[in-house]
């Protein structure tokens, strides 16, 4: 599987280790400090030998092209700056199936929830739920509770110790 990153990124990580195993460095070290398989620089390094630097270039990515270009892409993750609220929705989360409402309401543009939820987490943002703590919670009352009643609560007969709460 292609390592994410440009092209020119890709060609320029291959030239570097190819220029690391010429230098004298083992093909284990440049691996371990580019963090990839032994088995891809040594790939690199047999690529560079039969054609020089024509065959460390990176071949394009087939498959699907995206749904958004980078200006659409731009537009969501200024979306994602504002609370969820100012789009109308009820809670101050951003969550997949909300953003692929907002999406194709813009866009009209129709991509999977659960993608976008990944999307999401690729770009360093996680669904942060709040901690939900009653209005009526009361800690003196509590703290009496568990000094009193909970010590009576744990007692058992027969002899054995008290759990803890």
């Amino acid at each position: 599987m292609r390592n994410e990153g440009t092209p020119a990124e890709l060609e320029r990580r291959r030239l570097l280790a190819v220029q690391r195993v010429l230098e004298g460095y083992s093909v284990d070290e440049v691996a371990e400090f580019l963090g990839i398989a032994s088995r891809s620089v040594r790939r690199w390094v047999a690529a560079y030998r039969q054609s020089g630097e024509a065959g460390l270039v990176a071949r394009p990515v087939e498959g699907r092209p995206p749904k958004l270009s980078h200006a659409q892409e731009k537009v969501i993750r200024r979306w994602l700056d504002d609370k969820p609220t100012e789009h109308g929705f009820p809670t101050d989360l951003w969550t997949g199936p909300r953003l692929a409402h907002l999406i194709h309401q813009e866009f009209d543009v129709d991509l999977n929830p659960k993608y976008l939820t990944v999307w999401l987490r690729r770009r360093g943002f996680t669904p942060q739920m709040p901690h939900r703590v009653p209005c009526q919670r009361d800690p003196e009352a509590i703290a009496a509770w568990l000094a009193s009643d909970w010590p009576r609560i744990q007692k058992r007969p027969g002899g054995n110790t008290p759990r803890s709460p």
